[in-house]
């Protein structure tokens, strides 16, 4: 016997509490929430945050304009799940790189070759517009908002801060590890700004010109006396 048999007539006509029954529309749009982040990035990129309405971004993937409060209470949750979305899809990825590539013995430079492709990744791939929404719409976000976001970037950025410090510490990165990672940062996220994918430099190219450009010879590589005064 379950538990509604145990309910009077007019228990049983009362109308439950919580969220009201889906309708059928909603029922169809169960599985959009991921076509609304990507769509809302989109559109905070190209229009930015206060330009762009939820009817906007509803438009975009073909739902209703009130569809979206299904899926998330405000424009700003949308936001703040733009951010979210693409911390968590970035770190899954550079640390599945990552293993990849310890599995295979990678040296520190190989692991720092393989963390700036897979940010370059990130970049260009199918979701890369949560990046620029980031630096742009920061201030947009609530304290407690930044705190989350922040937490999911602490955990991106520790990953690069062990390979940095040992690169330091074997003189092939001369910069203090912090400033060391805001500035392949900085360059990395910069080429959403000039790159061009289709161009000749493949992202190969540019990763392991980029890495050859910050870090130093091995010491027991430098150069010797007579070929520096060559």
């Amino acid at each position: 016997m379950n538990a509604s048999s145990n309910r009077s007539p007019a228990e049983l006509a009362r109308p439950r509490r919580g969220r009201p029954p889906k309708t059928p529309e909603q029922r169809a749009d169960g599985n959009r929430r991921q076509d609304l982040i990507n769509a809302a990035a989109r559109l905070f990129r190209q229009k930015g945050f206060d330009a762009t309405s939820t009817r906007d971004i509803a438009a975009a993937v073909g739902m209703r304009s009130g569809s979206p409060f299904y899926h998330f209470d405000s424009k700003q949750a949308l936001l703040v799940a733009v951010m979210e979305d693409g911390m968590q899809s970035a770190l899954r990825w550079l640390e599945s790189r990552m293993s990849e590539a310890q599995r295979e013995g990678a040296n520190d430079e190989q692991l720092l070759q393989t963390m700036v492709r897979a940010h370059m990744d990130v970049l260009w791939g199918d979701h890369r517009d949560f990046i620029p929404v980031m630096l742009q719409e920061w201030q947009v976000l609530s304290a407690e908002q930044r705190r989350g976001i922040a937490e999911l970037k602490d955990a991106y950025e520790a990953h690069w801060n062990p390979v940095l410090a040992r690169l330091i510490a074997q003189g092939r990165l001369r910069a203090e590890v912090t400033m060391a990672r805001l500035m392949l940062f900085g360059a990395m996220n910069w080429t959403l700004k000039w790159y061009d994918p289709s161009g000749r430099v493949a992202l190969d190219d540019w990763t392991d010109q980029l890495v050859a450009l910050v870090l130093q010879q091995p010491r027991d590589s430098a150069p010797s006396p007579a070929m520096r005064q060559a």
